[in-house]
C-alpha cells in the first residue's frame, strides 16, 4: 500500500541529499566542535533521561494512582510514544543538522511554529529547573550545620518558647516557607527580593554558564559527573529505601496492579474539583 504524497513545494531544496550532507561534513569538519569520544555523547543523551521528575514526581504519581495500575499505561506510552519520538527527534536532527526550529521549518514552513514552541518550552523548563537548583544549593549550604536548621523549631524573640507558627505546623515547613522562601501573607504582596535566594540563583546560573561556556568542549567533560551522579544517587536511594521498614510492602504495591484503587483515586479527584466539600461529605 502506497500512501499519497502530500503537496509540499520546495521540500527537496530544504532537505539536503546524502551527497550534500557528506560535502557539508567535510567542509565543516575543521570548524565545527565535536565530542571527544562516543562516551560523552552517550552520557549526554542518558543525562536527559534522569531528572527531578524521576526522583520527585514519578514516585508521587505512581503511589497516588494505584501503584502497578499506574505502571501499565506508563510503560505502554513509553514504548509506543516516548521512545519512538525520542529516536525520531535524534534521527531528524542528525539528518538535517539543525535544531527544533530548523528541523520543522525544513519539513514544512507552516510547521516552524512547532519548533518555536518547543524552544520556548525548553526555555521555560530550564528557568524553573534552575530555580529548583538554587533551592538545592541553598539546602546544601545549610546542611553543613549541626543540628540541621530544619530539624527543630527556633526559639521566639523572648527565648521562652518556640515560634508559634512553627509549633503549629512543623520545623520542615517553617524552614521552607519562612527561612527559604519567606513567603508574603497575600498573593498581591511581592515581599521584595530575598538576598540569600538571589545569591543561590546567581550561583546556579554561574555554574550552568561555566559548564556551557565553550560548548560541547566543556559540556562533554561535565557530563561525566552530571550524567553519572543522578544514577548514583538513585542507587543510594534504592538501597536506603529497601532497608526501611515496610519496603517489601512498597515493592509489592508498585508491581501489583490495583485498578480499583486507581479508579477510586481518579473519582475522588474529579469530585473534589467539582465540590471542595466532597471529602467532608464522605
Amino acid at each position: 500500500m502506497r500512501f499519497p504524497k502530500l503537496p509540499n513545494p520546495g521540500l527537496d531544496d530544504r532537505i539536503p541529499s546524502h551527497k550534500e550532507l557528506e560535502r557539508m561534513e567535510k567542509e565543516e569538519a575543521g570548524d565545527r566542535p565535536k565530542w571527544d569520544n562516543k562516551t560523552q555523547y552517550m552520557l549526554t543523551c542518558v543525562g536527559f533521561c534522569v531528572g527531578l521528575g524521576n526522583v520527585w514526581r514519578f514516585p508521587y504519581l505512581c503511589q497516588s494512582h494505584g501503584g502497578g495500575a499506574f505502571m501499565i499505561p506508563f510503560l505502554i506510552l513509553l514504548v509506543l510514544e516516548g521512545i519512538p519520538l525520542l529516536h525520531l527527534e535524534f534521527a531528524i536532527g542528525q539528518r538535517l543538522r539543525s535544531g527544533s526550529v530548523g528541523v520543522w521549518g525544513s519539513v514544512n514552513p507552516y510547521l516552524t511554529g512547532i519548533g518555536i514552541a518547543s524552544m520556548l518550552v525548553s526555555f521555560l523548563v530550564g528557568m524553573y529547573y534552575n530555580t529548583i537548583m538554587a533551592w538545592i544549593m541553598w539546602y546544601l549550604f545549610n546542611s553543613f550545620q549541626d543540628p540541621l536548621p530544619w530539624s527543630q523549631c527556633p526559639l521566639n524573640a523572648n527565648k521562652t518558647g518556640l515560634v508559634s507558627e512553627c509549633a503549629r505546623s512543623s520545623s520542615v515547613d517553617y524552614f521552607w516557607y519562612r527561612e527559604t522562601l519567606n513567603t508574603s501573607t497575600a498573593i498581591d504582596l511581592s515581599g521584595g527580593l530575598q538576598w540569600w535566594m538571589v545569591l543561590a540563583l546567581v550561583s546556579a546560573w554561574t555554574l550552568l554558564y561555566v559548564c556551557c561556556i565553550r560548548g560541547i568542549e566543556t559540556t562533554g567533560k561535565a557530563v561525566y559527573i552530571t550524567s553519572t551522579l543522578p544514577y548514583l544517587v538513585l542507587t543510594i536511594f534504592l538501597i536506603r529505601g529497601l532497608t526501611l521498614k515496610g519496603s517489601l510492602d512498597g515493592v509489592k504495591f508498585l508491581f501489583t496492579p490495583d485498578v480499583r484503587t486507581s479508579n477510586c483515586f481518579l473519582f475522588l479527584q474529579v469530585n473534589e474539583l467539582m465540590n471542595p466539600d466532597y471529602r467532608k461529605i464522605i
